[in-house]
């Protein structure tokens, strides 16, 4: 199990990278994240078919590990709507009577579920990888805890402690973690990881060994700083390192509002030679951009009111204006249209950009589901994609149709994917609901000309990184004691 003293201390890579590093050994594995709160989610086959939902990082750590990826991987979701509410996704699906509870009574009522997902994945695999969540020092949360030490002693599981040495204060995070933690807890763990070290790792002498003195632990990885290992990083988004590698060719700036969803499916272009991806929160930060992206949203009307207060409607309408390329993702192409309605009180009312001829409708039922289809013909700058085969996946509570007045007076759509996508007549303005399109080769090669390096590549090197900075046989001993 691989537990950080913060979030962001690097749980989830590590995660992934020990995924496949076993699985490179012949084993069967399998991750596991019992709760996860983020709006990165993937579609993965469900329980009793169909399909569900569960946290980016575990779909990417189901692959690396090469195996399928399914719900018992992430057993419960949280999906922040607010700054207060959240939507729960239990075994794949919403739940809104859990939703509706409070946490402590919550934590209660999934725990079996979670139990009952773990125990089976380990009936299953030869080893399952934990991922914890934040810290497991919580002490005001110790009592309803579900993803931390709980999971820990249930699964009798070999701990690694990681932290972010970047940061500061990285020896008293570990020793502070482990103080707070009862004995029976303090002995799971059994080694510390120091993440993203820069300088001279002999100036770190004699920490680890006065912090082994103290705790009995074990200093077993220093981790070097590595920027561009190629996994999107599970909640950072304003990465200011968003550079470009060889001669800038395009540039693209994705608008960052506050519930943002599904960021990971950008990276892919982070990692491709001569384009530069901009984190845009201001009219500023769009400047000199070729594309403006509205990607995806977890409450697109308020979003879209943010978005406003910012200026940043006016900078996408002056961008599409003068011809300037315009994509609307899932949420983003509900922002585009003429109108949000919201019968059921889902989302909320609000009128769109007005970009594209389209009414979206908050319905009741959430579509979750993956989708393979074939463009027709596209226009403006995304022509490449003509006749192109494509594949993603959907989840969105919307259904959008062109608007009928308008579509009856001669001013609708274009439909390059019925009821999936559409652009405006001019053609440089192009909405989907399909998530996952800059995942797909085809898609990067009929616009860049280049491919993103492979997800087995950016595997296999984050295996070999900590095969080689790791102490020999710990990698080992962790899944034989």
């Amino acid at each position: 199990m691989v537990l950080g003293t913060t979030s962001g201390a690097g749980k989830s890579w590590l995660t992934t990278a020990l995924c496949r590093h076993y699985a490179r050994q012949g084993l069967k594995v399998a991750p596991f994240k019992a709760q996860n709160m983020s709006n990165n989610a993937r579609v993965v086959p469900g329980p009793q078919g169909g399909f569900g939902e569960i946290g980016s990082a575990q779909y990417f750590q189901a692959l690396a590990a090469r195996v399928q990826p399914e719900v018992a991987m992430n057993p419960l979701l949280l999906k922040p709507e607010t700054d207060t509410r959240s939507q729960v996704v239990l075994m794949g699906q919403v739940n809104e009577a859990l939703g509706a509870m409070p946490w402590h009574g919550r934590s209660e009522a999934v725990w079996p579920a979670i139990a009952a997902a773990f125990d089976d994945l380990r009936a299953r695999h030869d080893v399952i990888v934990i991922e914890g969540a934040g810290s497991p020092a919580e002490i005001n949360l110790h009592a309803s805890d579900i993803v931390n030490m709980r999971v820990a002693r249930h699964a009798r599981a070999q701990c690694l402690l990681v932290t972010d040495i970047d940061r500061g204060g990285a020896f008293a995070h570990l020793y502070g973690t482990w103080a707070l933690l009862p004995p029976e807890e303090q002995a799971l763990i059994q080694g510390f990881v120091l993440n993203r070290f820069r300088g001279d790792a002999a100036l770190l002498a004699p920490g680890p060994r006065m912090l082994q003195e103290l705790t009995g632990v074990p200093t077993v990885a220093t981790l070097p700083m590595w920027w561009r290992h190629g996994l999107p990083d599970e909640d950072g988004v304003f990465d200011d390192r968003s550079r470009a590698s060889g001669a800038l060719r395009c540039t693209i700036a994705v608008i960052a509002y506050p519930r943002i969803s599904n960021l990971d499916e950008f990276q892919p272009l982070k990692n491709l030679p001569g384009v530069r991806l901009v984190w845009a929160r201001s009219p500023a930060d769009c400047a000199g951009a070729d594309w403006l992206v509205l990607p995806g949203s977890k409450h697109t009307s308020a979003d879209l009111a943010w978005l406003r207060a910012q200026g940043l409607d006016r900078t996408v309408a002056d961008h599409a204006a003068r011809g300037g390329a315009v994509l609307g993702v899932c949420g983003g192409l509900q922002m585009l249209g003429e109108a949000l309605l919201d019968p059921h009180g889902i989302d909320g009312n609000a009128p769109g950009l007005g970009l594209l001829p389209l009414v979206s409708q908050f319905e009741r039922v959430k579509t979750v589901r993956p989708s393979q289809a074939r463009l027709g013909a596209v226009a403006g700058p995304w022509s490449a994609l003509s006749g192109l085969a494509v594949s993603g996946y959907e989840i969105h509570h919307g259904r959008t149709v062109q608007h009928p007045a308008m579509a009856a007076a001669g001013n609708g759509a274009q439909e390059p994917l019925p009821g999936l996508a559409w652009q405006n007549a001019q053609g440089n303005v192009l909405g989907v609901y399909l998530h996952g399109l800059f995942e797909d080769a085809g898609v990067l090669r009929a616009l860049f000309g280049v491919a993103s390096p492979t997800l087995d590549t950016v595997f296999d090197g984050l295996a070999d990184f900590i095969e080689q900075h790791f102490e020999a046989g710990v990698l080992d001993r962790l899944i034989h004691a």
